[in-house]
């Protein structure tokens, strides 16, 4: 998942575990991280937890000996008593397995539905977001490290917000869909699943932005209560995933499978790094692949990189290289190819893939024109394939 370099709109809440008051026009209630859920952590980071405040992990097993074994994504951690997962989260508590960050996330922000990117569901609208510490990838281009490479514990702010607590706050708002993101679903499974669960029972959409890591069991679990997701193609080669995220790509090409054929709707993105995943070579083949295994009608988002956590040495991508893989995507037979993070570009709009007019005009996130009526070209009738 990838911060956004220029401005953006944050809607910072912090919810306390009994009720919300309301102060300028937001809900804005402070609350420590010490809470009667767990303590700080002694020096060798073991928890210091009541397992009875915590939720049980939904998807691992017991082994012989105490030992647990989580199997929510491709790692399969095995977990001794008080050992840590390791996304950070999960913790083997006398011989079963917890979540540590269920009901306690560190971001909440309303945002636009673009900056996912999620362009082909319903644009112009807004997005409230969820994220926690932890992930189970280690990206050395992680633009939210300061989320997903921290612990609960590490870190400045966490707040007490029950999955009820994020329903009621987004009915109240007339907020129309719920986000996790900023940090890896995964990596906060339960807490995504319960919320997910719920919102979908009170009427409302659900999308999540995944590094697509997860289980084929945990991952068509949670896609029952699912309207839509983004996944995070960092790359198209095995040995990309292995050096810059410690990572592996096939079980990520499995999740995209997975998604499609359980018909949900769902766009891709790859952040184009210089000297890394920029191969042209590379590119067309995870072009291809998208549209022999996927669908041609995947929206693809190639998105600029920007110095941050682990890679500053490296200079942002050059324009004409995000142009070029525009190139590629389009020539390789994809429908619907975007540049993003380069404001005002004309590829950071929507084209019509029979016409060629565009159908959704944007600047960065912002909606200057949506031509897509009744979920069809409204200058040549051809359908625009998403949710509208």
């Amino acid at each position: 998942m990838y911060g956004d370099p220029f401005a953006e709109r944050l809607f910072e809440v912090e919810i306390s575990r009994r009720n919300f008051l309301k102060k300028g026009g937001i809900f804005l209630v402070g609350i420590g991280l010490g809470s009667s859920i767990f303590s700080l952590f002694n020096g060798d980071k073991k928890p210091n937890v009541d397992k009875t405040l915590l939720r049980e992990a939904m998807f691992y097993k017991k082994l012989d000996k105490g030992l647990v074994q989580c199997e929510v994504c491709f790692r399969g951690c095995v977990l001794k008593k008080e050992q840590r997962s390791f996304c950070r989260n999960k913790v083997n508590i006398d011989g079963r397995l917890y979540s540590l960050v269920h009901g306690r996330p560190s971001a909440i922000q309303l945002d636009p539905i673009e900056k996912e990117p999620a362009y082909h569901m319903f644009p112009g609208t807004e997005i409230l977001c969820f994220g926690t510490a932890g992930c189970n990838f280690r990206c050395k281009f992680c633009q939210n490290w300061h989320l997903s490479q921290r612990s609960l514990d590490e870190m400045d702010r966490v707040y007490d917000l029950t999955p009820k607590d994020g329903v009621d706050l987004a009915i109240k708002k007339k907020i129309p869909t719920l986000s996790f993101t900023y940090n890896e679903p995964t990596s906060f499974y339960e807490y995504v699943y319960d919320m997910a669960k719920l919102a979908k029972a009170n009427g409302l959409n659900i999308l999540f932005h995944s590094n697509g890591s997860m289980n084929p069991e945990p991952l068509k679990e949670l896609l029952k209560y699912t309207d839509a997701v983004t996944v995070d193609l960092k790359g198209f080669t095995e040995e990309f995933y292995k050096n810059t995220s410690s990572a592996m790509l096939a079980p990520v090409q499995r999740t995209l499978k997975i998604i499609r054929e359980e018909k949900k709707w769902l766009e891709i993105v790859n952040l184009v790094i210089p000297g890394l995943n920029d191969n042209p070579d590379d590119i067309k083949k995870m072009c291809l692949w998208i549209k022999e295994h996927l669908s041609d009608d995947v929206p693809l988002h190639f998105s600029r990189f920007f110095p941050n956590y682990r890679l500053t040495n490296i200079p942002a991508t050059p324009i004409s290289t995000l142009e070029e893989a525009h190139q590629i995507a389009r020539a390789a037979g994809l429908k619907y190819v975007t540049i993003g993070n380069v404001p005002g570009h004309k590829y950071n709009s929507t084209f019509c893939p029979q016409c060629q007019k565009r159908i959704i005009h944007r600047t960065h996130f912002q909606i200057i024109e949506n031509n897509v009526k009744n979920g069809q070209c409204k200058f040549c009738g051809y359908p625009i394939s998403g949710i509208w």
